[in-house]
């Protein structure tokens, strides 16, 4: 299943399933599901079992995404609340991040081989860990706003994994049972605030600056997130192209590793690194301008499309 949050004229947001050019509204959906089966409680039950909030179904665990799953394909077999308010045409809402306010956003530096190596880096023993805030995060069809505080907006793609239950000392051999499911990041990084302290930071919590999406895929569409393709273009030029395979800390290892450190929460997200290709290390170096797309894709997860933007002050000459 495909989870999203989306906006719908008039409305809050709301967490729904995209399938195959509609979002099915998962709590209305789930409404639907257990009416049918003769409940006269069915919203109460489906507020608590599949709620609106996306933070709320993640802590359902499991088990509300297996019932959320039951009420979809309810819904599109029958369609008999394909009215406006249950299914979408996915032209009449606009998508937001998948995971809007996580507690925490935990990334991993110099986890790709080629990446380390164009960075002069030495492989390393133990991850590079470091954080963002959810001030960062933008959704799939939100602009990638260049900001005068930087002269070089910097392009990393990366494949994300978001924790479905709490995680504590976790072994790697049952790390997976913990993973919610799967999204793309692109760790939009600002370089010369990044290097002018020895701590990232700055260059790393810019607003907006971590496009999320475009839907969060649950794991059990993505049988191995070990064996997965990763390609970012910008304006349609291969930048950098990569595979999880070549992750020198996988997704079981970085679910022992943190959870041995840090409690982990459903919602939180885990950007697992860049490939090698991103703009710094170029030569000449690239950095991200006005009126650029930047296009990633993860085989099995899907598609994370941002266009470039100055910032309206900024293209009006007016100092922010």
């Amino acid at each position: 299943m495909k989870v999203v949050n989306y906006l719908a004229e008039h409305k809050e947001k709301r967490t729904g399933s995209y399938e195959n050019g509609f979002v099915v509204d998962l709590n209305q959906a789930y409404v639907s599901y257990l009416q049918n089966k003769g409940s006269q409680i069915a919203q109460k039950v489906a507020d608590v079992i599949v709620p609106s909030d996306m933070s709320s179904l993640l802590e359902g665990g499991e088990e509300s995404l297996v019932e959320a799953k039951k009420a979809v394909d309810f819904v599109l077999n029958s369609r008999s609340e394909a009215d406006g308010q249950v299914v979408f045409n996915k032209e009449d809402v606009k998508l937001e991040a998948p995971v809007g306010k996580p507690s925490k956003i935990i990334c991993v530096g110099h986890n790709y081989k080629e990446h380390i190596l164009e960075m002069k880096r030495e492989l390393p023993e133990t991850p590079v860990v470091f954080a963002k805030f959810n001030n960062t995060i933008s959704g799939p069809e939100a602009p990638i706003y260049l900001k005068d505080v930087s002269k070089q907006f910097d392009y990393e793609a990366e494949f994300a994994f978001v924790i479905g239950k709490k995680a504590q000392q976790i072994k790697k051999e049952d790390a997976l049972d913990y993973v919610a499911g799967y999204t793309i990041a692109n760790d939009v990084s600002a370089r010369d605030l990044q290097k002018r302290t020895l701590q990232w930071l700055q260059g790393k919590s810019i607003d907006g600056s971590l496009p999320l999406g475009p839907w969060l895929v649950t794991k059990e569409e993505v049988p191995d997130p070990h064996s997965l393709n990763i390609e970012l273009k910008v304006n349609g030029e291969t930048k950098q192209k990569s595979n999880t395979g070549n992750l020198v800390f996988d997704v079981n290892f970085l679910v022992e590793f943190l959870s041995e450190i840090i409690t982990l929460e459903p919602g939180d997200v885990v950007l697992t690194g860049t490939p090698g290709g991103v703009g710094a290390a170029r030569d000449p170096q690239e950095f991200l301008k006005d009126g650029d797309t930047v296009t990633i894709s993860v085989d099995e997860v899907g598609v994370l499309e941002n266009v470039v933007e100055e910032e309206a002050a900024k293209k009006m000459g007016v100092k922010s």
